[in-house]
């Protein structure tokens, strides 16, 4: 594929597939084609985006030679059936996060692609941008000296219709899934992955979580806590905290944004800022093509740390008692 334009094929038409598409083509990227289950929703897409082909349906699309990835943009219940049916067919695959349900779902997509030799991707679009890369690089110096703990929310006041994916149940719908994969994965990403958990949850009447907050132990007995909620608006600002000193990073700090590194005397010793064009889902997209092109796994988002993430969200629905009904074991 070297010399040649990768492909880009968009599965599914929702409001996330619009921002990723947007920043794709912005970054002269290659959108190839779409693809619904719904051939009026293709079309339209494709109209709006300028995009060569539309699909009405995931198995025309996924057999389109013009595409090399797929992006996966279903509701998370779908994501497993979409990915084994695109790695099947011999692409590659960027799947939006949460990854899937549960960890065996993520098992089976990560395993397919090893068989196959394909990449892929968990879309956790926050780990590669600017700042974390940037906030990686002072870590690794020992500006913060010893990782003492992290904190970190994602709280957001979205749609209250009963109906409405995020409180349905059976559409994987609540906090812990849509918003705390962030600061949860964020916890994996700088303390490592947690040894033990404890969890706490508020629910909705449709028996999905309103509220979910966690406390866990990483290694050398770092300590990082996390809070989310799709009810109550929030700062949605983290901390990294060391010995030496902290990393303040700003609202909305999973999105582009700006951070500050502190001494433990109150000095500033660094302010970071850097503007990044569209929403910045583009970096996740320069990783998908730089791994198929080099024929490697990504170091920043490893396929087993996402199988790893998902095993934690496991542990925590386990205790908060949150089970999905397409599930028949949970853990």
């Amino acid at each position: 594929m070297n010399g040649k334009k990768l492909g880009w094929g968009i599965l599914a038409t929702g409001w996330i597939a619009e921002l990723f598409t947007q920043d794709l083509i912005s970054s002269g990227l290659k959108v190839a084609a779409v693809g619904s289950r719904h051939l009026e929703k293709a079309s339209a897409f494709a109209e709006h985006f300028g995009i060569p082909k539309a699909h009405g349906s995931y198995e025309d699309l996924v057999a389109d030679p013009e595409v090399d990835i797929i992006y996966i943009a279903t509701p998370h219940p779908q994501h497993v059936d979409a990915a084994l049916l695109a790695l099947d067919a011999g692409k590659h695959v960027l799947v939006e996060k949460p990854f899937t349900l549960n960890a065996l779902e993520a098992r089976q997509i990560v395993d397919r692609a090893y068989a196959g030799k394909r990449v892929v991707l968990e879309a956790m679009w926050t780990r590669f941008l600017p700042h974390m890369k940037r906030i990686h690089e002072i870590i690794d110096a020992g500006t913060l000296g010893t990782l003492r703990s992290l904190s970190a929310e994602h709280r957001q006041f979205l749609p209250t219709d009963p109906k409405h994916r995020l409180n349905a149940l059976e559409l994987g719908g609540g906090a812990l899934l849509d918003l705390g994969i962030y600061p949860i994965s964020f916890a994996f990403d700088i303390l490592g992955a947690p040894r033990s958990v404890q969890a706490t949850a508020r629910f909705k009447e449709t028996g999905v979580d309103a509220e979910v907050a966690t406390v866990m132990e990483h290694r050398d007995g770092a300590i990082s806590t996390t809070a989310s909620a799709l009810d109550c608006a929030g700062p949605n600002t983290a901390v990294i905290y060391g010995s030496k000193a902290r990393i303040e990073i700003a609202s909305v700090w999973y999105s582009p944004t700006s951070f500050r590194v502190i001494d433990h005397k109150g000095d500033v010793l660094e302010e970071f800022a850097e503007t990044v064009s569209g929403r910045g889902m583009q970096f996740q997209a320069f990783e998908m093509e730089r791994l198929i092109r080099s024929g490697t796994s990504s170091e920043v988002m490893a396929p087993e740390d996402t199988v790893a993430i998902m095993e934690t969200l496991d542990a925590i629905r386990k205790q908060i008692g949150l089970v999905y009904p397409s599930e028949n074991v949970v853990g």
